[in-house]
């Protein structure tokens, strides 16, 4: 008869003995021993070919923030999805910024 052993949605059983020591076992193997002959190398036409993932979709947090009269007029004057626009905003700075920081420009 064989043992049914059921886990919560998202737990991680714990290691067996073994499975510790393999890992022990691999942590200590210097990177050089690592075989990467089955992967391919990412050239940079890789990259340049790449697209973001289209199921990629952010959470959502709900935060209180304290924004200027006139700044919060103007995001509503277009009516609803002023939310919407200002987190594009946000977003667009935030990317022009990173885009900035990975050339070495800011």
């Amino acid at each position: 008869m064989s043992t049914i052993v059921r886990h919560k949605q998202g737990e991680v059983p714990p290691l067996t003995a073994a499975q510790r020591a393999q890992l022990r076992a691999l942590a200590g193997q210097p990177d050089s021993g690592i075989d990467y002959s089955d992967i391919p190398p990412l050239t940079d036409e890789f990259w340049a070919r790449a697209k973001p993932n289209p199921f990629f979709k952010p959470t959502k947090t709900q935060t209180s923030v304290r924004i200027d009269t006139d700044v919060l007029l103007w995001l509503k004057r277009e009516g609803r999805g002023w939310q919407k626009r200002l987190n594009e905003r946000l977003r667009q700075s935030m990317l022009r910024e990173r885009a900035a920081i990975g050339q070495g420009q800011a």
